[in-house]
């Protein structure tokens, strides 16, 4: 099942948990709130600094000679990498991208931090905010560039990327017959990260931490056993192994996932989704997550 942003319906005294850290789920937990909701927190994944740290200089150096035609920009983690580098050597971020280099993202939220840092959007899709959404809008690279270039010098494009990126985007784009660089921008690994490498810039929104009751993994098994959780939301693939891993067994567990990776992920490992949030905003979230509890009333009925 799916759902999106135009889901109506309540959340009243519906407990759900965010498998995140409280520094990266406010937003999200204040839209579950808003709904009538009781957020609560599991943080499983956390973001690290890249290992390739000469390989990432190197990148940034090309990208700020002009180099590339195009910066990918795939999640809100991406932003937070770049913005630490950019940190790092005393600029601000809107610095480290020329002018004449054009920028795509996947999601909405992606775009609003983007924007919010002083950085123009060129690409975007407007179906599916997926790595196949945004390939579906970009075009060949002889046949004028992508949204409107021109076709003229650099066909480079940078993918600044975590460490288990699926290939799906570079892939993608090289059949279109652009020259990609991919590199690992970031490194996902188990929360807690190791406090001398982890990600911490700040962003120039969607950094206000969640004000939620933080669970430890025994405390949130206990409690779906229990029954008292209604719903867990997956936010990635990475999320989604983590959770199998930390939670199981998940059966009657009502799961959420954020796009159709994470509900494939999911299924892969033998749980059952039941809502799938297609636009990665806390509005698509709550819709999604409405959905799924709206089908188990159905189903208890």
């Amino acid at each position: 099942m799916t759902a999106d942003g135009s889901a109506g319906g309540s959340l009243t005294g519906r407990r759900v948990l965010l498998t995140r850290s409280p520094d990266r789920a406010g937003a999200m937990a204040a839209a579950l709130a808003a709904a009538g909701a009781e957020p609560l927190l599991l943080p499983l994944i956390d973001f690290e600094r890249t290992p390739d740290r000469e390989g990432f200089a190197e990148a940034m150096g090309g990208l700020r000679a002009g180099e590339y035609a195009w910066l990918v920009v795939s999640s809100i983690t991406t932003v937070r990498a770049l913005k630490a580098y950019s940190l790092e050597h005393g600029l601000p971020l809107a610095e480290l991208v020329p002018e004449d280099v054009k920028i795509a993202t996947i999601g909405p939220s992606s775009r609003q931090v983007l924007e919010a840092e002083g950085l123009r959007v060129d690409l975007a899709p407007s179906g599916s905010q997926s790595a196949e959404g945004l390939l579906g809008a970009w075009a060949y690279s002889d046949d004028g560039g992508a949204a409107g270039a021109d076709g003229a010098g650099a066909t480079r494009v940078l993918l600044p990327q975590s460490d288990l990126a699926a290939p799906t985007l570079a892939e993608g784009l090289e059949a279109r017959g652009w020259a990609v660089d991919t590199v690992t921008a970031y490194r996902t690994v188990d929360y807690p990260a190791d406090p001398q490498r982890r990600l911490t810039a700040e962003l120039a929104v969607g950094a206000e931490p969640a004000v939620a009751v933080v669970l430890t993994p025994d405390e949130a098994r206990a409690q779906l056993a229990e029954g008292t959780l209604d719903a867990v939301v997956a936010a990635s693939p990475s999320a989604a192994r983590r959770i199998h891993a930390t939670l199981r067994p998940l059966e009657g567990t009502r799961l959420v996932a954020i796009g159709q990776p994470t509900a494939e992920e999911l299924r892969s490992l033998g749980v059952v989704v039941a809502a799938t949030a297609e636009r990665p905003t806390p509005e698509g979230i709550v819709a999604a997550a409405i959905h799924a509890l709206s089908e188990h009333r159905k189903d208890n009925s």
